[in-house]
């Protein structure tokens, strides 16, 4: 038995289905483990490790919020509470930014670096157990290249 939503749907078949179900399960167990990793770690959310991450990749470790959340798949509002709780714990700070008066600049603070740093080892340890090495090279670049199209998808219906 597949799965399907309105009359002009298609319905999914018994292969789509087991695939999308197994991929369902597998996603929301390994953000729970890596959210569960993070926070024994470093006292961080996925989410909000992402953000630092995100930071600390930018040579001057500063980016505009609205662009730092479309970067992260984050809605606006979802991106400021988790920046308020990062700004809370001195992780990150705001400012107005020099050439937007609408605009503000999220930048990480060398507390947020070494907090980012205690929580990486065991971050890309956990993830290259539990994905990485668990698929083949050519599995890996088909989730790359899988992923890579389901985004763009998703970007798209949104603009």
């Amino acid at each position: 038995m597949g799965i399907g939503g309105d009359g002009g749907s298609k319905w999914l078949n018994q292969r789509e289905h087991q695939a999308w179900r197994t991929f369902i399960t597998a996603s929301t167990l390994l953000s729970r483990v890596l959210d569960q990793q993070l926070r024994t770690d470093a006292g961080l959310s996925h989410v909000q490790y992402g953000i630092l991450t995100r930071l600390a990749d930018i040579p001057d470790l500063s980016m505009r919020m609205l662009a730092l959340a479309e970067a992260l798949g984050l809605t606006k509002s979802g991106l400021t509470y988790q920046i308020v709780q990062l700004e809370r714990e001195g992780l990150v700070s705001r400012r107005a930014s020099s050439t937007d008066d609408r605009g503000v600049i999220a930048t990480i603070t060398p507390l947020g670096m070494e907090v980012m740093g205690r929580a990486a080892s065991g971050h890309a340890r956990l993830v290259r157990e539990l994905v990485i090495d668990a698929l083949t090279p050519q599995q890996l670049e088909a989730l790359g290249e899988g992923f890579a199209e389901v985004q763009r998808r998703i970007v798209e219906r949104e603009t």
